[in-house]
This record gives structure tokens, C-alpha cells and sequence, in this order.
């Protein structure tokens, strides 16, 4: 339905295309344009078309910063008890800064929570003290130790 010209607001149609990195996303319903795919949002904010696009993936990127945490610790908070439920969100809180600053620490800094505590956090190494120096030893071939190690001097560093 259509409404008078005085209650109209003009908002811009912003489109990003994208060209696709493989034809394998092409599988299942045919597609009219196979070699892009595109994003469409409309914006009432006073920006031009690229800083529009530009603020909308900022907004995308909190909205996934948001999600990861729904996804986990949160999905089910644990008690009716509000105290319960407070300590939980707080530890959830402190988890997954921590967890996201070790992924930037390991220099992987888009790195979903799972992938980080997969490959980053439940490690299969230990730690030992030998002439007052502390040393890490980590399997061979593991394919996650240089992002380990980058981790181990950043926090060694602090001290």
C-alpha cells in the first residue's frame, strides 16, 4: 500500500555485490546471478552509499560479538535464582573477553569462540620449570603452536 508523498521517508536501497570465491554455494535452487552474491539493506542515516555500507558491517560484527555468547554460556542460564544467574553472566562476561583477547594475542582476531577454545584453549601441553625459567612444551606438528606461542610471548611479555 502505498502512502501520501508527505509521509514518505526517503531511504537509499544500498547493494553490495561480492564476487564468490567457489561455484560450490551454486548447489540446490538455481540462482539468477551466479558469480556474485548480493547484500541489500536500506538506511535512513545521512551517510553516502560506502560509509553506509561501511557503518552496516560495523553493525554486523557487534550483532556477531553479540551472538557467540547467546550461543554458549548463556543459552541456558542455570537457575530461577537471580544471584545464580547474575555470578554465571558474570563469569560468562569474563570468559569470553578473555578468550577474544587471546585470540587477537594469537593473531586471529575473527576466530569464533569455538574455533579459539578448540584449538587454543584446550591445549595438549604442559608446563615446566627448569633453571628458573618456565618452558612450554607442545606436541609436534601441532598445527595451532605458532598462534600458541604468539599467545605465550604476549602474556610472557606482561610479566
Amino acid at each position: 500500500m502505498s502512502r501520501k508523498a508527505h509521509e514518505q521517508a526517503e531511504c537509499p536501497l544500498v547493494v553490495r555485490r561480492i564476487a564468490r570465491k567457489s561455484q560450490d554455494a551454486n548447489a540446490g535452487q538455481g540462482e539468477l546471478f551466479t558469480d556474485h552474491r548480493h547484500h541489500a539493506f536500506i538506511t535512513n542515516a545521512p551517510f553516502d552509499t560506502v560509509d553506509a555500507d561501511a557503518n552496516h558491517r560495523g553493525h554486523a560484527v557487534v550483532e556477531q560479538v553479540i551472538a557467540e555468547p547467546k550461543e554458549g554460556p548463556i543459552a541456558n542460564l542455570p537457575s530461577g535464582k537471580f544471584h545464580a544467574n547474575a555470578l554465571w553472566l558474570t563469569l560468562a562476561a569474563i570468559t569470553f573477553n578473555l578468550t577474544r583477547a587471546a585470540a587477537h594475542a594469537a593473531r586471529v582476531p575473527n576466530a569464533r569462540i569455538q574455533s579459539v577454545r578448540r584449538k587454543l584453549v584446550n591445549i595438549p601441553g604442559r608446563i615446566a620449570h627448569a633453571a628458573r625459567t618456565i618452558r612450554l612444551h607442545l606436541p609436534k606438528r601441532w598445527p595451532w603452536a605458532l598462534c600458541w606461542e604468539d599467545i605465550w610471548d604476549t602474556v610472557a611479555g606482561w610479566t
